[in-house]
Order: structure tokens, then sequence, then C-alpha cells
């Protein structure tokens, strides 16, 4: 299907990509932690039919140079331009970080029909890097609402990896000591997807070496079921962090970061969740759900 791309610098950096034929369902598309635009995503989504739009959601101008108190803002003006560019059905797709984003915004914002929390969390955590006063410590949450910082689980920065002394470490652990350490302010912490209207897909692969990423899912999954609602949940016990959708290029490696799975792992659950993804945003289930 043919597409058109348009660059975008206000008030972010982003990429609008819409099919030539229209569209009146709309995603958009946040990476994780590298708060990148995903081109080559939103490509993809919008061959697919869809009007898929990426934005830079920290580290570009005016913005916190890490994931500090990042306004939540910043996501659902995002849905105003999906809406303004014909979107009738919003998704949000986010990895990781980006799926944190994601499942807050849907909180906050009935407007979000779907969201597909890639690698997700089940709660609220500190900041990742400095905010725009370039501090990174004392912990601060990593989203504000209207304003206010949402409640959040500081690192437990006692914890120290195993493994050799150089080379890129996993730090799963380091999330699970955090979660021991500060179990306390887990309940405050937990992102209620119960009160969001958003269909939910999980996408989570148990050899995740970054954050328990499976375990976060099941979580979510049961929170909404404890409310009467449902959650999609595909998963791989041996695929990683990143999986990769049909279309996309293999994960490049990390020099800092140890991210599980294998490349054929990873494939094969963004494989097996893609079709589940495309049906949601077009809200027509496939069989067997």
């Amino acid at each position: 299907m043919d597409v058109a791309e348009h660059e975008l610098n206000h008030p972010w950096e982003g990429v609008l990509v819409t099919p030539a034929r229209g569209s009146d369902v709309g995603v958009l598309v946040l990476a994780g932690s590298s708060g990148r635009i995903e081109h080559e995503r939103a490509r993809i989504l919008a061959r697919q039919g869809v009007i898929a739009l990426s934005i830079r959601w920290f580290g570009g101008p005016g913005q916190p140079r890490g994931i500090c108190e990042i306004p939540l803002e910043t996501f659902t003006a995002a849905v105003d331009l999906l809406i303004a560019n014909g979107a009738r059905r919003v998704g949000i797709l986010g990895v990781s970080k980006g799926a944190e984003a994601a499942l807050l915004t849907s909180v906050h914002d009935p407007r979000v029909d779907v969201v597909i929390a890639v690698s997700p969390t089940s709660r609220v955590w500190c900041n990742v890097g400095p905010g725009t006063d370039g501090e990174q410590r004392p912990y601060r949450s990593s989203w504000t609402w209207q304003g206010q910082s949402l409640p959040f689980v500081p690192m437990d920065d006692s914890w120290t990896p195993a493994g050799p002394e150089s080379g890129p470490v996993a730090i799963r652990g380091w999330y699970e000591a955090s979660e021991r350490r500060f179990a306390h302010l887990l309940p405050r912490a937990q992102i209620p997807v119960d009160r969001a209207r958003a269909d939910l897909v999980l996408v989570a692969g148990g050899d995740d070496a970054m954050w328990p990423s499976l375990p976060f899912a099941e979580q979510l999954a049961a929170r909404r079921r404890s409310a009467g609602t449902t959650a999609h949940l595909i998963a791989r016990q041996d695929a990683g962090h990143r999986p990769r959708f049909p279309g996309e290029s293999p994960a490049s490696a990390s020099p800092h970061f140890l991210y599980g799975g294998t490349p054929r792992a990873d494939a094969l659950l963004g494989e097996a969740a893609w079709p589940h993804i495309l049906d949601r945003l077009a809200m027509t289930a496939p069989s067997g759900w």
C-alpha cells in the first residue's frame, strides 16, 4: 500500500505516515528508553492501512534529557493530532518505557481505544536519566499529569550486577531487587489499568533481561480481570525484551545492556502478536479470543 510521510518538528520531533487512501484508525508509536522516532515501525503500520505517528518524547528540543517527569500531556497532544488527521479509533503502541507511557495515557485519556504494550511494566518507575535540571538524583517519577508527579518506585542503588565487570549487563535483577526493597511503595505505584476503557494487548517474553516484563504483563492482565474487563496476552518464554514485527529489521546489539531472548524467538513472538495487534486496531478480534 502506498503511504505518504511527513516529518514533524512542532510541538515535538516526529513522523506522520498516512495511507494514500486515508484511514479512520490511528496509532501513536512510542519507542522505549531511547525515546527515538520509530520510522520503520510507523511505515509498516501505515502500509497496513493505519495512520501512524511516532514522536521523540524526550531528549528533543525543549524536552527533558532523560525520562524524568515527562508530562503525559505529551502523548494526549499526539492523540489530538491523530484525531485531527481523521482517526476515529485511536491506539498507542509502546515498548518498555513507551509501554509504561501508553498504559498511563490510556488511564487518563478516554479517547484511547486500544493499547499495545510490548515488554510492559505494571507499575510506575522512577526517572531514567536527568530531568530539565540536569540532575539524576534524588529519584523522581518518570511521569507527571496536570503538573503532579505520579507515585513511583525508586531503584535500589545497593544492587550490583552479577557476571563480568565489563561488557553489557542484564539489569532485570535490579528491578526485582528494587521491588523487594520498596515493597511498601508498590501499591500506590501500580498502573490502574482497571480504570482504562481501552482494549489492552500485552506482548512479553519470559527471557526478558531488562525487567520482568512477562510477570508484569500477567499482573496487568490480572488487574483487568479483577475489574471485569479483559486483556489479551501474547507471550513466549524464550523471547526477550525486543520482539520484532514482520518486516522489521533485526534489533542491533547494545554495548551496555543485555536484552535476553534470541533474534529468532523475538521474531516469532512479534509474528505471533502481529495479527492480534492489527485486528485490535481494526476492532475485529481473531477467532479464539
